[in-house]
């Protein structure tokens, strides 16, 4: 966990997005308070689109059909 003084991160924001997205919990303080903290942004999941893999997937005529090494099994 980094200190880091409001002047120092106005100063180094880069840097400190940066470590912050490499893991590293980065502080900023005011008034030697804890005031702020970084942290990197879940990605946002989206919603299921039903239909959305229309025209993707095919099955072929005869998927269902039995299979030779089955076949004294199914008499």
């Amino acid at each position: 966990m980094q200190q880091i003084t409001l002047a120092e991160a106005s100063q180094n924001l880069p840097e400190l997005i940066e470590a912050a997205l490499s893991g590293e919990e980065i502080i900023i303080i005011k008034d030697n308070q804890p005031v702020v903290k970084l942290t990197p942004v879940s990605p946002v999941k989206r919603r299921r689109q039903p239909g959305s893999a229309k025209g993707l997937i095919t099955i072929s005529d005869d998927f269902d059909a039995p299979l030779e090494d089955f076949k004294e099994y199914m008499e």
